[in-house]
């Protein structure tokens, strides 16, 4: 896959609200995702841990990247993130924050280049600046029969 390449993913409805996700163009297994009780059974993640995972995924991946770029060799680096889902004005629930920590398996002082890297790797991160920079999402419901039913249209 070059970067330039659109990103398709197919998603099915296999249960209440559990989905089944297929990485296409790929070997990858599905993903099973679920809802916890009560809407759903909690046989997988829900889509906002799913989007934490991706955060925290891409931050750690951005820091090795800007580790090695440097000719650094580190370590296996862990990351936590937390994030607390709060209502908005309209009652819906949103998470409005997510706090991420990285820790290098080694002294910081083990590393050539820190300051440097330590003021980038995060502009490295595709999915940290995408959602930092709010992406644009452009929803189309159509029917069994293909008509369209939202957005409603132009007539």
């Amino acid at each position: 896959m070059s970067a330039s390449e659109p990103l398709r993913l197919q998603i099915s409805q296999v249960g209440d609200y559990a989905f089944r996700i297929e990485f296409e163009g790929t070997q990858l297994e599905a993903l099973l995702t679920d809802e916890p009780a009560p809407l759903g059974h909690d046989s997988g993640p829900n889509p906002s841990r799913v989007l934490l995972a991706a955060i925290g995924n891409c931050m750690a991946a951005s820091l090795v990247f800007a580790l090695r770029k440097f000719k650094n060799q580190p370590g296996p680096i862990t990351a936590g993130i937390r994030a607390t889902p709060e209502r908005n004005a309209e009652g819906r629930w949103r998470i409005p924050r997510a706090d991420i920590e990285l820790r290098l398996a080694e002294p910081g002082e083990n590393h050539a280049q820190l300051e440097r890297i330590m003021a980038q790797f995060e502009n490295f991160c595709v999915v940290t600046q995408s959602v930092r920079e709010g992406i644009e999402v452009q929803a189309r419901v159509l029917d069994s029969n293909g008509r369209q039913l939202h957005p409603p249209p132009q007539a």
